[in-house]
């Protein structure tokens, strides 16, 4: 899952990225409203956290905008006030949470998994296609109980996929949403295919079905059973990949 953190407090950004990283996200970070800006407009990103007091205006004009060009994405609001006003404006522009400095760590991982079970597997913790089983939280996916060795990216991959059935992803977004900047000094995308590839041809291996489809000139879909969520619990393999 790819997140953009939004924050002036460079001690603070850099304390959340490395936090978030150890926790398998892939993350980029903007220190003003101009640059957070900039980043919503060119990349699409899971999940936003914003910070109000910017140096260069409110972090609230930004929810604002992603929620018109990016009504997906979802945004935590962060905060040196524990303002009942900032919370009911941010909640109203469309913001999903709200949480005020200082905070956990741990706390913040929790809210933004439960941000995202919500918004992309409606709030489940299992994700059910044909005889795969995607457990989210735990970065693993799972064949009749029998866990499927891949990589976090090609996990990454999956899920990128899964997240959005029956649309063309081309390798540049692709490209863009594993890798994020560094994608955009890249002279080709081979690589992309190549990890399509791997994924697809170990899926196939132990399901016998055929998930990526390549559309000529374009990139690739995900098309497959369809999926499923449900609130079954989670199987006792949990060893992180």
């Amino acid at each position: 899952m790819k997140i953009l953190i939004v924050e002036d407090e460079t001690l603070l950004s850099e304390t959340i990225v490395a936090y978030l990283k150890k926790e398998g996200y892939r993350t980029e970070q903007a220190g003003t409203l101009d640059q957070g800006r900039e980043k919503v407009n060119l990349y699409e990103y899971d999940c936003v956290l914003i910070d109000i007091g910017l140096p260069d205006g409110s972090g609230l004009g930004l929810v604002r905008e992603i929620k018109k060009c990016h009504p997906e994405t979802g945004i935590i609001i962060l905060s040196a006030r524990n303002s009942l006003d900032d919370k009911i404006s941010g909640l109203d522009l469309g913001a999903d949470d709200y949480l005020t400095k200082p905070f956990h760590l741990s706390e913040l991982n929790s809210r933004i998994k439960s941000l995202l079970r919500r918004r992309k597997f409606d709030g489940q913790l299992a994700y059910e296609i044909g005889k795969m089983r995607i457990l989210p939280e735990h970065r693993q996916v799972f064949i009749q109980d029998e866990i499927l060795a891949i990589t976090k990216k090609e996990f990454d991959l999956l899920l990128y996929f899964v997240t959005n059935p029956g649309r063309v992803l081309t390798k540049e977004s692709i490209a863009e949403h594993l890798w994020g900047d560094f994608a955009d000094n890249s002279d080709t995308f081979n690589y992309v295919y190549s990890h399509i590839k791997n994924l697809k041809r170990k899926i196939f291996e132990k399901t016998g079905t055929e998930y990526f489809r390549n559309v000529y000139g374009s990139g690739y879909y995900f098309e497959g059973p369809k999926a499923t969520t449900d609130k079954l619990d989670t199987p006792s393999h949990t060893n992180p990949l």
